[in-house]
């Protein structure tokens, strides 16, 4: 039975996301290929009886991201990320963040696996069109913080050979790879295992991504790299002056070399949140509560994940934490929007990974991005490079400068 975009398949059985009429996606956006540049949602996989093809909420689960709310916001699919936080530079935490590492990978190739009325892998660009115009959700996958391949460089072709074709060399702290943007410098860029690491991305042909990244390493991986770069989820330095968001000049760049910058939406980058020690600590503690987790029964796993939300709700209301705004979000947009024009930026919420504004809490309401563009007169061509042919045009840079053999 053929399929039309939306449609969506929940264990065998036919279903369409109802939504009322003023919050149901437009015809244009709901012909547009929409792709989420980073995805964090495999975390959630790990989770004892969570399923992927079911709705749930972000106040009861603290997700983000699942089948139906992606029909719900017309969301094709994107990079899957394989996340693992920074640990210590040592054989034990590099062997740990290994296994985690392909352990993630193979949780992703599970996901399809057991539903491939659903899901379908996706390794070259033109893939994302193949697979979505049967109706099907498009998973490419990523590696954000490159600290899993150790000393071992060369890791990287067993994470190419199971489906990965993004890499982000660091994430929140420096590594053996280069200078975390929100870190102290340590390398000044990258090091030699980082520029070793660029060297293979490429020749595989994976896409280079520098977000998180120091502006040193993006400088370097921009110059080094034989195909286009990317910012798979950051923000502008002009708008709001972050470590994590770029200056102009280098947007400017990363245009110049057919790279794009992908918009997130993580609070933090966004607006200015003052420090508040006491309010991190007790934050902390309340995600303490679920480690473990994996190792719970479902309705165990289930009960401590309701419990963290409630007890995250209350902590935010009795701190008042200041909460950026999809306009706040839309800023960012229109300032790189104005700035290299929509073929050089898309979108990159960081959904399941800290992500989401007041009025765009998941990913069902990302619908109205492509109504305000409208309103803004951005046309139905330059809307399909901003969702997805922007991205898909690096990766098939990427794949085209590749090493042969």
């Amino acid at each position: 039975m053929a399929l039309s975009r939306r449609t969506v398949l929940v264990n065998g059985a036919i279903a369409l996301a109802v939504l009322p009429a003023h919050a149901r996606p437009s015809a244009l956006h709901q012909r547009l290929i929409c792709l989420d540049t980073h995805l964090d949602t495999p975390a959630d996989l790990a989770r004892p009886g969570w399923d992927v093809t079911a709705r749930h909420t972000h106040d009861t689960d603290m997700t983000q991201v699942d089948v139906p709310r992606m029909a719900d916001g017309g969301l094709d699919g994107g990079f899957w990320a394989i996340f693992t936080p920074q640990g210590p530079l040592d054989v034990a935490g590099m062997t740990a963040a290994r296994d985690a590492a392909f352990l993630r990978a193979v949780q992703i190739r599970e996901m399809v696996a057991a539903h491939p009325d659903i899901f379908e892998l996706a390794l070259v660009a033109d893939d994302a069109a193949r697979i979505a115009d049967k109706g099907k959700i498009v998973v490419y996958q990523s590696i954000e913080n490159a600290y899993p391949l150790g000393e071992d460089v060369s890791l990287l072709r067993g994470f190419y050979r199971l489906g990965v074709r993004m890499v982000g060399p660091v994430h929140f702290r420096n590594n053996q790879f280069g200078d975390s943007a929100t870190d102290k410098k340590l390398w000044n860029g990258l090091s030699p295992k980082g520029r070793e690491l660029a060297v293979l991305a490429n020749d595989l042909g994976m896409v280079l991504d520098a977000s998180h990244a120091s502006d040193d390493v993006f400088d370097q991986m921009l110059e080094m790299s034989h195909a286009p770069i990317i910012l798979s989820h950051s923000g502008c330095k002009s708008v709001f002056d972050h470590p994590r968001n770029i200056d102009d000049a280098r947007i400017k760049k990363l245009a110049a070399a057919g790279g794009t910058i992908q918009i997130n939406s993580y609070n933090a980058y966004l607006i200015n949140v003052p420090p508040n020690p006491e309010r991190d600590k007790a934050r902390r503690a309340l995600f303490d509560r679920l480690d473990g987790l994996d190792s719970m029964t479902p309705s165990q796993a289930a009960a401590a994940v309701r419990g963290v939300a409630a007890d995250v709700k209350a902590l935010n209301a009795k701190y008042a934490t200041p909460r950026a705004t999809i306009d706040d979000f839309m800023a960012h947009v229109t300032h790189a929007l104005n700035l290299v024009g929509p073929e050089h930026v898309g979108i990159g919420c960081d959904w399941d990974g800290g992500g989401g504004v007041t009025g765009m809490e998941d990913v069902a309401a990302i619908p109205q991005i492509t109504d305000r563009l409208v309103k803004l007169g951005y046309t139905e061509t330059q809307l399909s490079a901003f969702w997805g042919g922007n991205v898909l045009r690096v990766l098939k840079a990427a794949h085209a400068a590749r090493k042969p053999g």
